[in-house]
């Protein structure tokens, strides 16, 4: 059946259920939404309702094939025709839409990938979409990749007691990338995204203009590279379990268990994956689409993909692997529902993510954490004056706890190096531009203020200036209440008295060094906020 097909037969197998959100009540109609994902070779819509309990249901799931990830990925740029091919699309979905009740673009999320993030004209490309849609095009990096598969993935991780209780990799081999999560106990140890992918690795076959039969020898070399580097994030000293992810290896477990039903995590068993992936790489894309009734986009990156996954199966000796039906879309419907708020759990993901960075840069862990934690205290009684978001309070927390990473390679202008290491890795659910955020704040710590001179804060726009300023301003602070780094002044109460901050201190006797470290720190709080600080011993 042809992807116009599916999509006109999705459309007709909708129609109960439109009608019957038609004639809710008002009280009880849960919020219609939807998301889409522009992928290297397809563009594919959810549509759910979101009920006030925050419970997601899904009402129907659209795909269109559309490669963009040939162009990108070769020529760096989307031509007139693949924009206007997107144009498209998108206004047939909007159609669609409109049938469910969805008229409101704060109801539909549209992200794009690895596709439309590395190609030179993506913002000429999210114009066009606006212009013509109305639709918002966000492109999101790695590190939200990995954030929406955790999100979605969570649940069915939890639910299973051999998954919940050891240590599983999440794998997922994409056309332009391959994201890894490695989670334990709900907990995330490790993520990394590969730019290795299934159309990627095709074009270098064809660039090379390999045979059939060197064909598997240069894609194994590719996947190779990758399973190097995966030893080292991995660090298996205990059993590992292996779930995938992604539209190839659910069809390959369909071919392989006609009976799995959906939204449920199934075994195979790697030796039928292999059995499978050897004999799909020696057929051509019309006999896998005659032979397995695949689609033809299907048929084009199922042989690297599974040749990767079963790599992968191999290299680390598992009789078998986990297959979850889970997708990018269930990720961000349930990041709508939660309105884009960071729960505490996640929270606490950035904040392990942070301290492993930490670690490996043999930081001062009782120092950064006492900072880390004054800084949260101050932030958070601080609240009338910079006016900032919860998500505000957790950039602030991480550049507290890395603000001395840079100790490892030069004491005199660590605040420096510690930039250029936030800057450059990776944290788990931080964006690369929360990063930049993150590296900034802990950046300006000490030393100079922000400067027009400095390059990395004069490319942000003025919004996220005032931000860095901001928490910069409050973590100077909570660095000079932990100057004699013996972690002694564990409580603070702030006040503004006047036109002052004062910060009670209780319990504590004397605070002589403190108040001389804060007199030293204390200028870029006085000149964000308009406050001069005082240090007062507390009752």
């Amino acid at each position: 059946m042809s992807e116009t097909s599916k999509l006109q037969r999705n459309v007709a197998d909708s129609t109960a259920n439109r009608r019957r959100t038609a004639i809710s009540t008002e009280t009880e109609l849960p919020r219609p939404v939807a998301v889409i994902d522009i992928g290297a070779s397809a563009i594919r819509m959810a549509i759910a309702e979101i009920n006030p309990n925050g419970e997601v249901r899904k009402l129907d799931q659209l795909i269109q094939p559309v490669p963009l990830g040939k162009e990108t990925f070769e020529t760096r740029r989307l031509s007139r025709r693949s924009i206007e091919r997107v144009v498209s699309v998108l206004t047939q979905y909007q159609r669609i839409l409109l049938e469910y009740g969805i008229d409101q673009p704060s109801s539909v999320r549209v992200v794009a990938t690895s596709a439309v993030r590395e190609a030179s004209n993506r913002l000429a490309f999210a114009d066009r979409v606006f212009m013509e849609t109305g639709l918002h095009v966000q492109p999101i990096d790695e590190a939200e990749v990995n954030r929406i598969t955790y999100m979605g993935i969570t649940p069915q991780l939890l639910a299973d007691e051999e998954l919940s209780n050891g240590k599983a990799m999440v794998l997922e081999v994409g056309g332009g990338s391959t994201e890894v999560l490695v989670v334990r106990s709900g907990n995330v140890l490790a993520s990394h995204s590969y730019r290795l992918g299934s159309i990627r690795m095709l074009q270098t076959i064809d660039l090379a203009r390999a045979g059939a039969k060197r064909r598997r020898a240069l894609l194994e070399n590719h996947i190779n590279r990758m399973l190097t580097q995966l030893n080292e994030l991995v660090r298996s000293e205990s059993q590992l379990n292996l779930v995938a992810v992604g539209g190839d290896i659910r069809l390959a477990t369909r071919l392989i268990n006609p009976q799995w039903k959906r939204r449920t995590l199934t075994k195979v068993p790697t030796e039928k994956l292999v059995q499978l992936t050897d004999d799909i790489l020696t057929l051509d894309e019309e006999e896998i689409v005659k032979r397995f009734g695949a689609t033809f986009i299907e048929a084009q990156t199922l042989a690297p993909a599974l040749l990767a996954y079963s790599a992968v199966a191999r290299h680390f000796s598992l009789e078998h692997i986990y297959v979850s039906d889970t997708n990018m879309r269930d990720g961000l419907l349930k990041d709508m529902a939660a309105e884009g708020r960071w729960t505490a759990e996640f929270r606490n993901q950035i904040i392990r993510s942070a301290l492993s960075l930490g670690r490996r840069f043999h930081f001062d862990e009782m120092h950064a954490r006492s900072v880390a934690e004054l800084s949260r205290k101050l932030f958070d009684q601080l609240r009338p004056q910079h006016r900032l978001d919860n998500r505000h309070e957790v950039i602030l927390y991480v550049a507290a706890l890395l603000h001395e990473i840079g100790m490892q390679i030069n004491i005199r202008g660590h605040h420096k190096h510690s930039l250029y290491i936030i800057r450059h890795s990776e944290l788990f659910g931080l964006s690369q531009s929360e990063l930049v955020l993150v590296a900034l704040v802990a950046r300006y710590y000490r030393r100079a203020t922000p400067q027009p001179t400095h390059s990395e804060y004069m490319s942000l726009d003025r919004e996220h200036r005032v931000l860095v300023s901001k928490l910069a301003a409050i973590l100077r602070l909570a660095a000079a209440l932990d100057d004699t780094r013996t972690s002694r002044i564990r409580e603070i109460d702030c006040k503004v008295e006047g036109n002052r901050l004062i910060i009670e201190i209780p319990g504590v006797s004397d605070v002589s060094l403190e108040q001389i470290a804060m007199k030293q720190q204390a200028g870029l709080f006085r000149d964000v906020y308009g406050l001069p600080v005082m240090l007062r011993v507390g009752g």
